[in-house]
């Protein structure tokens, strides 16, 4: 069994060999560790000192492309190299090398193809009490999302088996932790939350400003990779709620109409009780159309999840001959 650990850096020639260094390349179960880094863009060193660490591989942008497009390309590259295990850590040395064993020993046992580390934030000295309240509202929001309970979304701590990283697609180049949390409960992955340790903090976060932004942003994200999934559920919602609207201004023109001499004062009640009618219904429609297209959204999945592997066993065919 091959586990590949990659690392998505963006201007980390500082920490970047720490982080190698505290990869261990053995763990049980384990046949070959190799280690992937994805520069994305960087500018300074980065490239020269994953070289100096050891990485067995290197994925170059010219330019910078964002989190969620480099994490990507690394699931890309990391199956066509034949990985049976793929972690996800970052070059800031934010992640305690060790903890990969057991990220990965749920995995190799089959009980789990995601797991997800859970830094317990409330533990962490260097993160504010507004900063921990967000973290923990918003992974339970987002859990929920996705059927499941995890304490840590955010953490980019994490192992995939190469089934779930044959099935999960990344369309954010934002960050693909909350994302993943949504799909994976939607497509009924088996995911384990397990603690691990964090190291010191050597750097301020360039993935976003303040917490605050990326609470929303994963948000919205979140929300969006949800109605992928659910469109005809919340369309449907939100259309009852405009029909019963409409429904309910209209009984209130009738009531006046037909009980009090005031009917013709309420007539804006009539024409507002037909938009939000018409509103409702069109809103239901639209949910229709948005289902039948996750439909074929699903169809199309599972047809490049075949594609994928006909494509990387020829690609170990190759590499063996």
């Amino acid at each position: 069994m091959k586990l590949i650990i990659q690392i998505p850096c963006l201007n980390e020639e500082d920490t970047l060999a720490g982080t190698v260094a505290d990869i261990p390349r053995e763990f049980e179960g384990i046949d070959e560790v190799q280690i992937l880094v994805i520069n994305d863009g960087s500018t300074d060193r980065t490239v020269e000192v994953a070289r100096e660490a050891g990485a067995d591989y290197i994925v170059e942008f010219p330019r910078n492309r964002g989190l969620g497009y480099a994490f990507r390309a690394g699931f890309d590259a990391c199956l066509k190299a034949g990985a049976d295990i793929i972690v996800n850590t970052d070059g800031d040395n934010q992640y305690a090398g060790w903890d990969i064993a057991k990220l990965v020993k749920p995995v190799v046992e089959g009980k789990a193809e995601i797991v997800i580390g859970d830094r317990r934030t409330d533990t962490i000295e260097h993160f504010s009490f507004t900063k921990q309240a967000l973290q923990k509202m918003g992974s339970r929001m987002i859990s929920r999302l996705g059927n499941m309970n995890i304490p840590d979304v955010a953490s980019g701590f994490r192992a995939y088996s190469r089934d779930a990283a044959l099935q999960l697609s990344t369309f954010t180049d934002f960050d693909h932790t909350a994302e993943h949390v949504v799909e994976a409960g939607q497509k009924r992955f088996a995911v384990m939350s397990v603690p691990i340790d964090t190291n010191p903090k050597l750097r301020e976060s360039r993935l976003f400003n303040n917490i605050s932004t990326f609470v929303i942003r994963s948000g919205l994200i979140s929300l969006r990779t949800y109605t992928q999934y659910k469109a005809l559920k919340i369309f449907t919602l939100f259309g009852s709620l405009s029909y019963l609207a409409g429904v309910a201004l209209g009984m209130r023109f009738v009531y006046y109409f037909l009980f009090t001499d005031q009917g013709n004062l309420h007539v804006q009640s009539v024409i507002l009780a037909a938009i939000l009618l018409l509103a409702g219904f069109q809103m239901f429609l639209t949910g229709i159309v948005a289902d039948l297209i996750a439909t074929n959204r699903s169809l199309l999945d599972d047809a490049l999840k075949r594609i994928k592997s006909i494509e990387l066993d020829r690609i170990q065919e190759k590499a063996g001959d």
